[in-house]
């Protein structure tokens, strides 16, 4: 059986509101938060005492949602938030948006920096990495016309 869509990614975060004014700020919807804990949640993430805090943020599209939490339990294990681009596993999250630069100027509001430069690639589009809050880095994609 094929799979039928991408429903989300996931993103463990400290700073739970300050992971969602980033978001939010980037243009994405916030569609529901909460707290979840007990046994079921233990079950799945082969965790536990797991108790966490969640935001579910959707694309304005309604195509691709990213889910920030925040375990209050049991204690995280801290990653490096400074890693850079070339390290293994999930290292940045992209986004199409319609001007890069007003993009880069708002979330460098949200304490977002730029990773390297904005640069266009050949006549198709102009492409930047960003670096957000608990070190995600954001790729933003603008489309030239």
């Amino acid at each position: 059986m094929p799979v039928l869509g991408m429903d989300h990614v996931g993103v463990i975060v400290d700073d739970l509101q300050a992971a969602v004014a980033f978001f939010v700020a980037l243009g994405l919807e916030l569609d529901g938060s909460g707290t979840i804990d007990g046994e079921w949640v233990d079950r799945i993430v082969g965790l536990e005492g797991v108790a966490n805090e969640f935001a579910y943020l959707r694309t304005p599209d309604g195509q691709g949602a990213l889910e920030l939490i925040k375990f209050n339990a049991p204690p995280v294990e801290d990653g490096n938030p400074g890693a850079p681009a070339n390290t293994t596993g999930l290292r940045h999250v992209a986004f199409a948006v319609d001007d890069i630069d007003a993009t880069v100027a708002r979330l460098q509001t949200h304490g977002a920096a730029l990773v390297g430069e904005v640069v266009q690639y050949e006549s198709s589009y102009r492409l930047c990495y960003l670096r957000g809050p608990e070190g995600i880095i954001v790729e933003l994609a603008q489309k030239i016309d």
